[in-house]
């Protein structure tokens, strides 16, 4: 290989690359326990939702006014691949899916302009339209999912605790959203017969209005001084259900009280939102997103210590029960994937010792945890956490980043039987083969180009693949001329004889079917 011999180089500067080889390691052990762990790598979802609500139109008029006009401008979306609507009396709903070929980072800015040509029609929609309202991030996950049961307590004070409670998680590291499931909105309803307004010839409409106009906010101007600027207020806000109660309203030239012909409660609205349950018993949930590129296992544990912490401050009767616990999922995959990640690399290790003998067997041992002790820290430089599809790459690329390794040590083994010095032995290994060992670890790596640029979201799943083949491939390229050398020199003997050995069986086997296929090349 042409320009300088890093070899050479290596062995000409032996303090320092010991003091590299160590520094490398102690950075790998403290990136492998630093780096994320999720039980899936990350992906983006390409498809919005868009919904608008005409309350009392029919299904045709739904269709022909609302969903197709949507559509239409849907259709100027950049990147789309289809639209699929679902109308019914009243309510639209619309799957804008864009292509897979569309970047992640694009995506964001795609949404935008749905929203902004969206808007740009709201204009033209009937009158009455609700919306339209979008959804674009219904595929983030929750990891975990904490529901609160309260004994002794209503409903809305339970809420109220576990309010405070979501403040306090948000503030948690690596937590990115936290959502309330499950939580009922009160409301106040009035209640009156209509066959006894009618009887006493009250007018329905001035009800309504005497019950706004007494609940309004309106301004009632300030009283400026010399030394401070007054607010003044209208008094008369409702702070009671006894306050509506209370009001008065003119009717056919006589003052009515509400309370004489209505009843006024404080209840949930109804029909309910979705309800969460636990055990059977009514509850109200706490779902925690993580941030992207978080540590699924450390967010686990500090969500679970913020959450002991809060429940002191809790009063008797309400109970934090896990329903979701991602954490353990990941830790049990992440485990087994691990589990076969460290039995791969001592088998390789032991093939590597039996079938090259101890010294030689020794050096491309070692070489496989020097590279993955560079590989971790360009792996989180990256944001390339560890999940199933990267641990399944690392398995993978066990099986490749030995071989420059073998080469190197395979050949200074040769020119050290010849008689060569082994620092001579080892720069002639990095002239004769880094080259070829190089353009191997391209080809190899190309191999996998497909899964690394596959425009489409199962690419953007599996290109941990390629991007930690890849980087393994080439980290291993290093290790064998920089400290695969360096550990040839301090291990390797020469032979007691220079001759070369006879050989077996099975290399005689192998050379005669060699030369025979290269005289018959057909």
């Amino acid at each position: 290989m042409t320009g300088p011999n890093l070899s050479e180089w290596v062995l000409k500067h032996r303090s320092f690359t010991i003091f590299l080889m160590i520094v490398v390691s102690i950075g790998g052990l403290s990136s492998y326990f630093s780096l994320g762990r999720n039980e899936d790598p990350a992906f983006t979802f390409r498809t919005m939702v868009v919904q608008a609500a005409w309350p009392g139109a029919t299904l045709d008029d739904t269709l022909r006014q609302v969903t197709e006009r949507l559509e239409r401008k849907l259709q100027d979306t950049k990147g789309l691949d289809f639209v699929r609507s679902y109308t019914t009396p009243g309510r639209t709903t619309i799957f804008v899916n864009l292509k897979g070929s569309v970047g992640a980072a694009e995506v964001p800015d795609v949404w935008y302009q749905v929203r902004k040509n969206i808007g740009d029609i709201r204009h033209t929609l009937p009158a009455g339209v609700v919306g339209p309202g979008f959804n674009d991030d219904f595929g983030d996950t929750f990891g975990l999912i904490y529901g609160f049961t309260a004994d002794g307590f209503t409903h809305r004070e339970l809420r109220d605790y576990v309010e405070q409670i979501r403040s306090r998680l948000l503030n948690v590291q690596d937590v990115s959203k936290i959502e309330i499931i499950g939580a009922q909105d009160e409301q106040i309803f009035v209640e009156f017969s209509v066959q006894k307004l009618a009887g006493l010839g009250i007018d329905r409409n001035a009800l309504i209005a005497a019950i706004q106009a007494q609940n309004s906010v309106v301004p009632a101007g300030s009283v400026q001084t010399s030394q401070e600027n007054l607010s003044l207020q209208v008094s008369g806000a409702f702070r009671s259900e006894d306050d509506i109660l209370d009001v008065n309203f003119l009717s056919n030239g006589r003052m009515i009280r509400l309370r004489d012909i209505a009843e006024v409660r404080r209840s949930y609205a109804d029909p309910p939102q979705p309800l969460f349950r636990v055990n059977g018993k009514p509850a109200i949930g706490l779902a925690i997103a993580m941030r992207p590129g978080g540590d699924i296992l450390a967010l686990g544990r500090n969500v679970t210590a913020e959450i002991g912490e809060a429940v002191d401050d809790l009063p008797l009767g309400i109970e934090p029960t896990l329903v979701s616990d991602q954490p353990a999922v990941v830790d049990h995959a992440i485990g087994d994937f691990t589990t076969s990640l460290w039995q791969a690399i001592v088998i390789i290790m032991g093939v590597s010792i039996v079938s090259l003998g101890i010294r030689p067997g020794a050096i491309v041992a070692l070489s496989i945890p020097l590279t993955l002790a560079i590989t971790f820290p360009i792996m989180q430089a990256f944001g390339i956490d560890l999940q199933r599809i990267s641990l399944g790459a690392l398995i993978i690329a066990l099986g490749l980043l030995v071989d420059d390794a073998m080469t190197t040590v395979d050949v200074m083994t040769t020119r050290i039987a010849q008689g060569d010095s082994k620092e001579a032995a080892a720069s002639f290994a990095y002239k004769s083969v880094a080259f070829p060992m190089l353009t191997g670890s391209f080809v190899t790596a190309a191999g996998f180009v497909p899964i690394g640029f596959a425009q489409s979201a199962a690419g953007e799943y599996t290109f941990s693949i390629f991007a930690v083949v890849t980087i393994t491939l080439f980290v291993s390229w290093f290790v064998a001329v920089l400290f695969a050398p360096l550990l040839g020199v301090a291990l390797l003997k020469r032979p007691e004889t220079a001759a070369p050995g006879k050989p077996n069986v099975v290399m005689r086997t192998f050379r005669a079917v060699l030369l025979a296929a290269m005289r018959r090349r057909w």
